[in-house]
């Protein structure tokens, strides 16, 4: 054998050691619970092997905003601002829909579970949808804004325990003791680093803004975004929160039709026609009188949605006399009046996780819940059952 033989093939076994080395790296880092933590069994090692998640690719960009004359006496010195930041992950035998995960308060409440276990963005990648995780302008990874922003530093840990439902009341302490939960929560409380989950839990957040007059500036963002194509030619938003009413206006701005669904946890804000007269009174102040609806947008733009698939959905604990549940039932009524009347083909649904699901002590972040695989089989279930759920060459795997 020659010396440059021995070496060529010397070479391509490095190669190709080389190549497996990077594929095992990619693998275990794409696997998300498998370096989950695992105390008391409640990590989650303990169930059945999962599929890898194999991407094509990953990434990021802006979209949307401006650049701005920040002083009129320097016109050629701007500042890039009020856009908005995608992170996005394209696998190998991608769905034709895409799922764009969408939170006001904080996108890592996609990553993880409560205890660290796997979160809805491993899930929707182990099942093949292209996912992004988008934040708003102002939010996150696009907080530069074009206006002075004040920011007023103030006790919030606390409130979050009853503004996520976790409890009836603020807890005592800094700490919530187990008999301030709500029974039977899908919360690691029995666990050794049950503290450290509360305190991730309530860390990992960031200022919402919410004001009506920066809804607007998200969603002429969103809306850019959505019509742009780079989310995806069939677009579901999961939301959570006020990120629902987001997704809404977001939906009423577009001008094409890449937009197919909403399914959105807990929605604190919605938004109905104007001038119709099942409508309720319509919010329009440009503060945080209005930050949670109800918004009202022109018949026309409320026809968009009653061409999606539609899901409102919440937890344990929102009773039918809540102001939001009941806010959610009359705009999936007037979706579905909307749908039919004018043969858009759309669809809106209530989903009361408990009543209707059996799945009881959902927080308002149920998708971070421990028992999020059952709360993630009600979405599959949903984009099945919308025919949502096809791959974009006509087969699966």
């Amino acid at each position: 054998m020659k010396n440059t033989d021995r070496i060529a093939k010397s070479n391509h076994r490095r190669e190709f050691r080389y190549c497996l080395w990077a594929a095992l790296l990619f693998t275990a880092g794409t696997t998300g619970g498998a370096l989950a933590h695992n105390d008391n069994n409640q990590g989650q090692n303990h169930g059945p092997s999962k599929p890898p998640i194999v991407l094509d690719d990953s990434g990021g960009f802006i979209i949307g905003g401006q650049h701005a004359v920040i002083n009129p006496a320097t016109p050629n010195r701007t500042l890039s601002c009020d856009h908005g930041y995608v992170e996005y992950f394209h696998t190998h035998h991608p769905r034709s829909t895409s799922i764009v995960l969408w939170h006001s308060s904080s996108a890592q409440v996609w990553q993880n579970r409560w205890d660290g276990g796997e979160g809805y963005k491993d899930k929707m990648l182990r099942a093949d949808y292209n996912t992004y995780i988008w934040d708003g302008p102002r939010v996150g990874r696009a907080n530069w804004s074009c206006e002075s922003v004040t920011y007023t530093p103030a006790a919030r840990d606390q409130g979050n325990f009853t503004a996520w439902n976790f409890g009836p009341a603020i807890p005592a302490g800094q700490v919530p003791t187990k008999a301030e939960w709500w029974p039977g929560e899908q919360f690691p409380i029995n666990s050794p680093n049950y503290e450290d989950y509360w305190w991730n839990a309530t860390g990992s957040r960031y200022d919402e803004f919410d004001i009506e007059k920066n809804i607007e500036i998200e969603t002429d963002a969103a809306a850019v975004a959505a019509d742009s194509g780079k989310l995806g030619k069939q677009i579901v938003y999961l939301t959570n929160s006020a990120g629902g009413l987001r997704a809404m206006k977001t939906t009423a701005k577009t001008k094409g039709h890449n937009i197919a669904g909403i399914y959105t946890y807990e929605s604190i804000g919605y938004v109905f026609p104007i001038g119709d007269p099942e409508s309720p009174t319509l919010c329009t102040d440009p503060g945080p009188a209005c930050a949670f609806g109800p918004l009202g947008v022109s018949q026309d733009d409320f026809k968009k949605l009653a061409r999606l698939q539609i899901t409102f959905a919440w937890g344990d604990h929102r009773p039918e006399t809540s102001a939001f549940v009941v806010q959610s039932r009359l705009c999936a009524k007037l979706i579905n009046e909307y749908a039919a009347k004018y043969h858009l083909g759309g669809h809106a649904e209530v989903l009361k996780l408990a009543e209707d699901a059996g799945l009881t002590g959902s927080t308002h972040i149920a998708f971070m819940d421990m028992d999020n695989d059952k709360v993630a089989a009600l979405l599959f279930k949903f984009l099945k059952k919308t025919r949502l759920d096809g791959y974009a060459n006509g087969h699966g795997h």
